[in-house]
């Protein structure tokens, strides 16, 4: 299976993603046999080969589904966001949204610990996800008008990135506001 069709998935195929994005991400990618995400989807292991080919298909397509509606929350947010500078801090805002009830932090750097391979799919999904994020905060750096966009753009990349790692090793910290703060001084100065 093309991981980019999720768009067409069978009624089978849906509960197999629906049922690896609760198992995966609750208790990690390689803790979670296929035999277990086949029980839990209500399905054959056959079917689940089927519809995804192979393990790391299905994780692919588990982060890749995760990556999809999370660009749409941020661009939703980018689009609404009446200045500049709002624009920019718009992936910090979706954070709030986001991490409400993601007890375990980012699914997608849980991944890459989970996946040291460079060939592995789902591990080229996170990495291209990591690389929109930085390019979407240089170009509304750029668009904004901010100087040394790239070089900004680094540095609110590492603030939001903090944020994810922090969600899982220190729950009890508010460390969307902490970020989100620190990136609105880097802002003004």
């Amino acid at each position: 299976m093309d991981v980019l069709d999720l768009e067409r998935l069978t009624p089978a195929a849906r509960r197999i993603l629906d049922a690896a994005e609760e198992l995966f991400y609750e208790h990690g990618i390689t803790a979670v046999g296929v035999d277990l995400v086949a029980e839990r989807s209500g399905v054959t292991k056959r079917t689940l080969y089927d519809r995804f080919g192979s393990k790391q298909q299905l994780v692919a397509a588990y982060l890749l589904e995760r990556d999809r509606r999370w660009r749409a929350l941020v661009e939703q947010l980018h689009r609404d966001a009446p200045t500049p500078v709002a624009r920019v801090l718009a992936p910090f805002d979706a954070l709030e949204a986001w991490l409400d009830g993601a007890a375990r932090g980012c699914a997608f750097v849980n991944a890459l610990a989970e996946l040291p391979d460079d060939d592995h799919p789902g591990r080229r999904v996170v990495l291209a996800e990591k690389q929109w994020l930085l390019e979407l905060f240089s170009g509304s750096l750029r668009a904004g008008g901010f100087a040394e966009a790239d070089s900004l753009a680094l540095q609110l990349m590492c603030l939001h990135e903090g944020v994810l790692s922090l969600r899982g090793t220190a729950p009890g910290v508010d460390a969307v506001a902490a970020a989100r703060s620190a990136a609105t001084r880097l802002l003004e100065g």
